[in-house]
């Protein structure tokens, strides 16, 4: 088999790079085995992340025992709680971008055979899902897996209780100590946010697309399990390199839709929407965000996982893991049982093995599910002409109107909030802050969690052409589109338009007479650019519309 690292490794004329590479530690039978890329995104910001250099070792262990090479490599990665709230939460998305575009550099650069991408915040899972389809070279991507939960007052808890819980002292409803209480028991260790949050959407994403191997994903990050499950990984990929087995076999329109199926079922984050269309136009597939309607509609939801229920990711993964979640949708009919995973298995196949723990309670039988259908709609109409996206899971009543109050960033939004002047019924509206104007999208989960905890969850409703964290629950629109910069009907809202949400007709209207609206266009100017520098700058001219997945060039 020749090897692609070999125009690297061998022959006279590369003497020079295999001198540099003895200086490492390599030897001349190592540079002939299949090297393999680690890209890691361990970084000490943040507890999501904190564990992957520890996983990398195994991940090289197991690639060791298979017969191939490994090699580490670093990217980035931006905490989205961390950042949450902060101009600096402008840089989440962002990151996707840079992530995918540095880890395709150094594979192409180095010339590996194959690719274990280790991922655990939210962009970090997405942005190496991008690289390895632009790439088309065997990869895989690994999960580091969530936190576990906190236990507040006997109950378990995620960062969501600390962002509602903020709401909550804004508005007198607990102290400051109780606050204080919350804060310092939700995030008991390491690993990534632990609901049915974004990044553990996307890393169910990545089981159910055939990305990552089945079972992987929700092994929590402090478990001792990880380190055997990185291994394993390890040697999936040599032998996904001595198959050759490429990402855009995996990942065809099948795999999407499976994708799409286990977002709805498990009641996973809207981000997913975004992402989705991104590694679809990376892959080469059409995919339409209306395609999420078709998929959601005719398939149940089967979990009830936090911001809306009750479990938490700890919690799927005591139940028998995705496999449980992917043997019902097959079982069903809801999936494409016969899609490749990257093992070299169907996805059928993997899920046939899933050991469903006794008595679990988390993951529905299909007889009996939470909901006949999943837990995302898209809307279109007169103020999102393009799309937006709401979750409903956890949501009862399927109109809401009332009043816009109108808001250009998120720090004024949330001043309003915490300042008790956002009544019952009313509608917020946060403009200025998607892929160009913010830029970046930030996630608005500090002003959704005010909302809700302030008591309003149940008569307040929120659109932006910004987005959410997977932790926001409640009536919240994100992904307005066309957004506010680019002139989008959002643009034009005033203070006291009404604005009507019909879930049941997937439909979102501004109910201004059209003559007004022209008016109103005539006067609107686009606002100066927030950067005119730097990688902010950069994206500000190059990203596309959210309904296109914020993807910054274009694919097809």
């Amino acid at each position: 088999m020749s090897l692609r690292s070999w125009t690297i490794t061998q022959g006279r004329d590369r003497a020079p790079a295999r001198s540099q590479l003895k200086g490492m530690g390599f030897t001349d039978e190592d540079l002939k085995k299949p090297i393999i890329g680690i890209a890691n995104t361990w970084i000490g910001t943040m507890p999501c992340n904190f564990l992957l250099r520890d996983l990398a070792v195994d991940v090289a262990r197991g690639i060791r025992e298979a017969g191939g090479t490994p090699m580490e490599f670093n990217t980035i990665a931006i905490s989205d709680g961390i950042t949450m709230g902060t101009q600096g939460m402008k840089t989440s998305l962002i990151s996707r971008e840079v992530i995918a575009d540095s880890i395709e550099l150094v594979t192409r650069g180095h010339m590996f055979d194959g690719l274990v991408c280790l991922v655990a915040c939210d962009k970090t899972i997405p942005g190496a899902a991008m690289a390895l389809l632009r790439l088309n070279i065997p990869g895989l991507v690994l999960y580091g897996g969530s936190i576990l939960p906190g236990k507040y007052k006997g109950k378990d808890i995620t960062i969501q209780e600390v962002f509602e819980a903020v709401g909550a002292c804004a508005s007198g409803k607990i102290t400051e100590e109780e606050l204080r209480e919350i804060e310092e028991c939700a995030s008991p260790g390491y690993g990534a946010c632990g609901g049915q949050f974004t990044a553990n959407t996307m890393a169910t994403v990545m089981e159910m697309i055939g990305l990552s191997p089945m079972n992987t994903a929700m092994v929590p990050q402090m478990d001792p399990r990880k380190h055997d499950v990185a291994a394993y990984c390890g040697k999936v990929i040599l032998d996904a390199v001595q198959k050759n087995r490429l990402p855009r076999d995996i990942c065809t329109r099948k795999a999407f839709e499976n994708a799409i199926a286990s977002v709805a079922a498990s009641g996973g984050s809207t981000n997913a929407v975004l992402h989705l269309l991104a590694m679809a136009r990376e892959a080469g597939v059409e995919l339409d965000i209306t395609d999420f309607n078709t998929i959601s509609d005719r398939t149940p939801l089967l979990m009830s996982l936090k911001p809306a229920g009750v479990h938490v990711a700890a919690d799927v993964d005591k139940a028998g893991g995705i496999g449980v979640l992917a043997k019902r949708l097959v079982e069903g009919g809801y999936v494409h049982g016969d899609a490749l995973t990257v093992t070299g298995r169907t996805l059928a196949e993997e899920a046939a093995e899933a050991r469903e723990t006794p008595g679990q309670e988390v993951v529905r039988p299909l007889s009996n599910p939470v909901k006949a259908t999943g837990g995302l709609v898209i809307l279109k109409g007169s103020l999102a002409p393009d799309g937006c996206v709401i979750k409903v899971t956890g949501l009862e009543r399927t109109l809401h109107r009332g009043p816009a109050r109108v808001f250009n960033c998120e720090e004024d939004a949330m001043a309003a909030v915490t300042q008790g002047r956002i009544q019952a019924g009313d509608v917020v509206v946060i403009r200025y802050e998607g892929p160009k104007g913010g830029p970046g999208m930030r996630e608005m989960l500090g002003v959704t969690s005010a909302i809700v905890g302030a008591g309003l969850g149940e008569s307040v409703a929120l659109i932006t052409d910004g987005r959410f964290s997977g932790a926001t629950r409640g009536y919240m629109v994100g992904h307005v589109a066309p957004e506010a910069a680019d002139g989008g009907p959002i643009a034009l809202v005033e203070d006291g338009d009404t604005i009507t949400i019909d879930i049941a007709q997937k439909t979102i209207s501004l109910d201004v007479d059209p003559a007004a609206l022209e008016q109103r266009r005539e006067r609107w100017q686009a606002p100066p650019p927030a950067y005119t520098l730097g990688v902010m700058a950069k994206y500000i001219r190059l990203v596309r519309s959210a309904s296109e997945g914020a993807i910054t060039s274009k694919v097809f």
